[in-house]
């Protein structure tokens, strides 16, 4: 029985009360969650805790990859899905049920849509000290070059800015959880695909909005044009695009609606620099830099860990499209 069969049942039962219809639920499968018949309509199952904008990329990927395998429609099921994410995935054609009912399904002549069903959203149990604050640090060296793995924990402390005893009872809970190896000679890291999925979610709950020193527009409608031509570099302070403007740079294949900017100096001087003012619905925000760049990383955008894992949460098609070339290509070691 998998974990999440519980709440994969509570769904089919609340769909089947709701509508009348025959439903039957089969989860003992190997290759994804399970498989359900609504009305004789076979949709192939994939099953999550909660589902909002910070894991969403990750599930479409998913998707794609089941569509492909099995050659059926598929259907999410969760316990909890946020409101925006839900109406995203009905924009999206995507089919989903959560355990009070609510759903969009469609499938041929098939057509559920239940909204109104009251569900209440999971309590976050005290989250492993590995994907809090200093361990999101901690995983982002990690990940971002596999030669930090050889670190001692005073040169991983140093480089993540955290305590030594937190290097510790991270690298002791990646142990626990089957993430790091740890032999006489050398660290290896394990499971890296989910390591990162689960880092890179972690990152945008967690860390992400701590950075986050200004929401912003450009005063020039044109800049979001030639935003290419804007000099970012200074001498004793770093700047970088991040986000869709990085992924731009990084492989020619989006063009930047959502201007993501990491530094060191003052939201101030940034807006003074490259001409934005404050706009809580502006589509510039500037971030943070909480990693210390190597004198071999680029000067320009930031590492392309970072970019991946900003895509993965920014968006449906395309971002999650670019986020994936990004994975295949620069973070070849991490798969």
């Amino acid at each position: 029985m998998y974990p999440n069969n519980d709440y994969i049942y509570d769904a089919s039962v609340a769909i089947e009360q709701l509508t009348g219809l025959m439903v039957k639920m089969e989860s003992r499968r190997n290759e994804y969650d399970g498989i359900i018949d609504i009305d004789n309509h076979l949709f192939t199952v994939e099953a999550k805790t909660e589902l909002r904008k910070e894991n969403k990329g990750f599930l479409f990927v998913r998707l794609n990859e089941l569509k492909t395998k099995t050659k059926r429609p598929t259907l999410i099921i969760a316990k909890y899905i946020s409101s925006d994410v839900a109406l995203e995935l009905r924009e999206n054609g995507i089919n989903y049920l959560d355990v009070a009912g609510n759903c969009f399904i469609k499938d041929n002549d098939l057509f559920l849509y239940i909204v109104g069903q009251k569900i209440h959203k999971k309590e976050k149990n005290n989250q492993a000290k590995a994907f809090q604050e200093a361990g999101i640090k901690i995983i982002f060296n990690l990940l971002n070059n596999p030669n930090n793995l050889q670190l001692s924990y005073r040169e991983l402390a140093e480089l993540a800015d955290v305590s030594i005893g937190s290097v510790s009872n991270v690298m002791n809970e990646l142990q626990t959880q089957n993430f790091l190896i740890k032999t006489k000679l050398k660290r290896v890291l394990k499971n890296k695909s989910t390591l990162l999925e689960r880092w890179a979610i972690a990152y945008q709950e967690v860390l992400r909005p701590r950075l986050l020193k200004k929401q912003m527009r450009f005063i020039n409608p044109e800049s979001n044009q030639i935003w290419k031509d804007f000099n970012l570099n200074n001498e004793n302070e770093i700047t970088l695009w991040g986000g869709e403007p990085a992924a731009a740079l990084l492989t020619n294949h989006l063009i930047p609606d959502k201007f993501s900017i990491y530094t060191t100096q003052s939201w101030q001087n940034i807006g003074q620099e490259l001409g934005l003012i404050p706009d809580m619905n502006g589509k510039v925000e500037v971030l943070q830099v909480f990693w210390k760049q190597n004198q071999n990383e680029n000067k320009t955008y930031t590492p392309p860990l970072l970019v991946y894992a900003d895509l993965m949460s920014g968006g449906f098609s395309r971002n999650i499209e670019t986020a994936q070339i990004i994975l295949e290509n620069e973070l070849q070691h991490i798969k």
